[in-house]
């Protein structure tokens, strides 16, 4: 076999490769992210082993998942880790994810299992102090302070670790490549001898990966291919609150959410979300609305809160926290048609509590309710929660998994519950009344709000 070496250059954000350097990239638009790089290119003409087709019926059932021991963690891995998985770990610097990490560590380990955390960022001082301030150090946890991809290979090989961890994968790399950790080869090259060392040993690892300024995994988006399990890790540095949703799963839902807080003492599963989320006052105030939601299998009651004032510009503002401004726009435009809501000359402000960003439709009856109730200056019955749809024509539509939502505002004391009088119920909870409303009109008529 002959290696030639071939220069070319790529980007850092999308991985684009071109043969000349390039100002911009013609791929994702970014300046000044073209990096020369120098590709082995190998010349064989001999033969390999060729691989055998199985019957699938010949084909062992995998073996149980690992439970890591936190519950929010397993949730939004579908259970537990899958071994022989990669799992990728993103997140903004300094939201907690090598403290996730290393609690899950020492969960792990302290369950009996075999782990080994890379490090490297950090010295195996530097951990050990974090873990023991956090209460989470456990003398079985092997340690290895290393960014030479081979020797971290070699000492999982010799190890044997059920679980691997390695912070960060942009630290390390392939001393056969020349180019510099968090290069686009070098990151290529990394996570694929991390798919061979977890399928050949049948380990779990799991790989923390930087995030850029727009929020994304740094590198190229075959990384993200390679990998089983995208995560990312969210949430605001001043805030306490910490979500973990899934990106990507081959081996479960990505539409689970785990929800922790922050502590001195490290990460501390939030185990009802609903009360987290939930505005808790004295006395009702005008704008504010609870509605169902559905994270994965948990129903979360949020409040939309919106504040309506007037315009000083000819063009009206449209500020949109936790949902999409897009389909607030939508809710603002079907009120003031529909509903005959004078809007065109109020600013209108909507936010999720908690931090919580919301893509499903279930919020807009609750969006509606909140800027209606701002504008008029009216309250809503602190006790009541809304569930629906709105179509453009103004109509409340039914949503998925009604029986669930019910059960959930039940038992956080919510007396009435207004949603689509079309919907359909396998069964009522006895304590909630059901207000069935046909569209956005009828709910705010009855509430006195038109």
């Amino acid at each position: 076999m002959v290696k030639a070496e071939r220069s070319h250059y790529t980007c850092d954000e999308c991985g684009e490769a071109s043969v000349q350097w390039l100002g911009r990239c013609p791929a994702c638009g970014s300046f000044g992210t073209m990096r020369e790089e120098k590709r082995e290119v190998a010349r064989s003409g001999g033969s390999r082993t060729r691989a055998e087709p199985l019957r699938m019926g010949s084909i062992a059932e995998e073996r149980p998942r690992i439970r890591v021991g936190i519950g929010e963690l397993d949730r939004v891995l579908g259970g537990g880790a899958v071994p022989g998985s990669l799992v990728l770990l993103g997140g903004e610097p300094g939201i907690g994810k090598s403290t996730l990490l290393l609690q899950a560590a020492s969960s792990l380990a302290g369950r009996g299992a075999k782990v080994m955390m890379v490090s490297g960022e950090e010295s195996a001082a530097q951990i050990t102090s974090r873990a023991r301030r956090i209460q989470v150090l456990d003398p079985g946890l092997y340690l290895l302070c290393e960014t030479e991809i081979a020797t971290v290979a070699e000492a999982a090989r010799e190890l044997a670790p059920q679980v691997l961890i390695v912070d960060s994968i942009q630290t390390m790399r392939d001393s056969d490549l020349d180019s510099s950790p968090g290069g686009v080869n070098q990151l290529r090259e990394c996570v694929s001898r991390m798919q061979v060392l977890v399928k050949e040993t049948d380990a779990v690892a799991f790989l923390v990966g930087h995030v850029t300024k727009e929020g994304i995994l740094a590198g190229p988006r075959m990384v993200e291919h390679m990998v089983d399990c995208v995560l990312y890790f969210e949430g605001e540095r001043f805030d306490s609150l910490r979500l973990l949703r899934a990106a990507k799963n081959r081996f479960g839902s990505v539409s689970e959410l785990g929800v922790f807080e922050m502590t001195d003492g490290g990460l501390v599963e939030v185990e009802d979300p609903s009360e987290y989320f939930l505005g808790t006052r004295e006395e009702p105030v005008s704008g504010t609305a609870a509605v169902v939601i559905m994270e994965g299998r948990r129903p979360l009651v949020v409040e939309v809160q919106a504040l309506v004032v007037p315009s000083r510009i000819p063009t009206p503002k449209r500020v949109s926290t936790g949902m999409d401004h897009r389909r607030l726009a939508i809710d603002v435009a079907v009120l003031e048609r529909k509903a005959r809501v004078r809007l065109a000359d109020r600013d209108v402000y909507v936010g999720i509590s908690g931090g919580l960003k919301i893509s499903e439709p279930a919020l807009d009856l609750g969006v509606c309710m909140a800027i209606a109730s701002s504008r008029q200056e009216k309250t809503i019955p602190p006790q009541t929660v809304f569930l629906g749809e709105v179509s453009l024509t103004g109509e409340v539509r039914p949503v998925s998994r009604m029986e669930e939502r019910l059960r959930e505002a039940e038992r956080l004391g919510f007396r009435s519950l207004v949603l689509s009088g079309k919907a359909r119920l396998r069964g009522r909870p006895e304590g909630l009344e059901l207000v069935g409303v046909n569209d956005v009109r009828d709910a705010l008529a009855a509430f006195g709000i038109i």
